[in-house]
């Protein structure tokens, strides 16, 4: 309209009217380009690690009953990698190297009583939020990220519930209370304890705070969540979800040790295992219960902070990533707890949900590592590369899940220990040379060692060539447990 009113009112030429329309008109266009074209927001991310979490959630189908509905609806919003394996099937050495993005086998961070700054590899390595601070981020966290109570002070602009400190108390079991002695072994419900009062619970409600803050720059927001890890001291109303008489026992193979190296069963047949004490008190319905009441709640955790996101205005601008540190035994080929290189310890839950990348209901049947985060999220975020990242980008397969891998996941169980998966394969070589092959396809319960048959040597010597060239000794530099803990 201004444009009309001038032309009117100046007596201009044609030409130069022509001339004047035109400069006019390439302004508009060219501001209507700019805006058009404008780089958006570097995105905020969402980083969220849940404590030995292994396959029993809904959508890995791990086990028949379990009660996941937030971490599975979150799963189809995005890609879901159902082949996903830790680098160290332990705390500790797990989440040093997918922090870092270096194995174990190449900064010699293998046990959870390991400080990871202590290793020459690793004392100035530059961590996935230390690399997003240097990128132009705001790095802020609370719960268990790193193991211990040490949150690594490095790698944070805040810290809750402080720099030194990674985790709220929970709340402790009333001595007095009949159900102590029942669930002993592993743990046992809260009674008249609210969800509020847990450490998760509170770790949450701060995670909340900054969705509904103001920030000025992006956000690099992790929220780690303890349960399921032990003590299973969860409200009640979560073991409620579970009853008793309702709980299906893992199968397993009574003979299964039969085949497989001594190294592994001078450990896990040693007369005071876990498995022979749980059998032997009757306890293991009572602990498949107290898992999966512990997993509940860690689920209903993860649903609020994906709620406080979507109600919040970075809903549309945020990554999202959720994680478990490693898998968990409960009585799978006569085990409990971690630290085996079998499926059970070794298989992690992984999905991203990242808008406008990654496709929406995808499942990437692929086997990746949790080393893969690291240089995956700087794709997504267009962060430069850190060059001595080891693990591979899924960018190219969060956009097209059917991408095959050419390259088997690796986990490191101590020195010179490893495994390695392909969608067909587990292969397991120990220090000593002793070896474990079972064919995923035909034996998933991993139940009968192929490793002996020559039938299969070639197998193994492809597989081979994908072992470490170099394994670093372990770290001598060891934390104080008292101060920081051990699981």
């Amino acid at each position: 309209m201004k444009k009309n009113i001038l032309l009117r009112t100046i007596d201009f030429s044609p030409m130069i009217k022509i001339k004047f329309l035109f400069i006019y008109l390439s302004i508009v266009l060219i501001g209507g380009c700019t805006e058009s074209t404008k780089v958006p927001d570097k995105p905020n991310v969402l980083f969220i690690s849940v404590d030995d979490l292994n396959d029993w959630v809904g959508v890995l189908g791990g086990y028949p009953k379990a009660i996941t509905p937030n971490i599975d609806a979150l799963a189809k919003r995005g890609v879901l990698f159902t082949n996903a394996h830790c680098a160290a099937p332990l705390c500790g050495p797990s989440r040093a190297a997918l922090m870092t993005g270096i194995s174990p086998a190449s900064s010699g961070i293998y046990k959870n009583n390991q400080l990871f700054r202590g290793s020459p590899v690793l004392k100035d390595a530059i961590t996935l939020p230390q690399h997003f601070m240097n990128n132009g981020y705001k790095a802020i966290g609370a719960g268990k990220i790193y193991h211990g109570s040490d949150p690594d002070p490095a790698s944070w602009d805040d810290y809750w519930p402080s720099q030194e400190k990674n985790e709220p108390n929970d709340p402790k079991p009333n001595k007095n209370s009949p159900l102590i002695k029942e669930y002993s072994h592993f743990g046992s419900p809260l009674i008249d304890i609210g969800s509020e009062e847990m450490g998760d619970w509170r770790s949450a409600d701060w995670v909340i705070n900054q969705l509904q803050s103001n920030h000025d720059k992006p956000l690099f927001l992790a929220f780690g969540i303890y349960r399921p890890h032990l003590p299973w001291n969860v409200p009640k109303k979560y073991y409620d979800k579970f009853p008793l008489d309702s709980i299906i026992l893992p199968e397993v193979n009574n003979d299964d040790h039969n085949d497989i190296p001594h190294i592994m069963t001078n450990w896990v047949t040693r007369p005071d295992s876990d498995h022979k004490r749980i059998l032997k008190n009757d306890k293991w319905k009572i602990a498949v219960q107290s898992y999966l009441a512990s997993i509940s709640f860690a689920d209903e955790c993860v649903g609020r902070v994906v709620d406080a996101l979507d109600n919040s205005k970075f809903r549309d601008n945020t990554v999202i990533v959720l994680f478990s540190d490693h898998g968990w035994h409960l009585g799978e080929k006569l085990h409990w707890r971690k630290a085996t290189l079998w499926e059970e310890s070794t298989r992690s839950n992984l999905l991203f949900v990242a808008p406008n990348v990654a496709k929406v209901g995808g499942i990437c049947d692929e086997p990746v590592s949790l080393l893969d985060i690291y240089p995956t999220l700087s794709d997504i975020c267009n962060l430069p590369v850190n060059e001595k990242v080891e693990g591979h980008s899924l960018l190219d397969m969060l956009k097209d899940p059917s991408i095959e891998r050419d390259i088997p996941a690796l986990t490191t169980n101590n020195y010179k220990k490893h495994a390695l998966r392909t969608k067909k394969w587990r292969y397991i070589h120990y220090v000593n040379g002793a070896e474990e092959l079972y064919d995923r396809e035909k034996d998933p319960m991993e139940w009968t060692n192929l490793a002996s048959d020559p039938a299969f040597d070639q197998v193994k010597d492809d597989l081979k060539k994908f072992l470490p060239k170099y394994d670093h000794e372990e770290v001598q530099v060891y934390r104080d447990e008292k101060k920081y803990g051990h699981n």
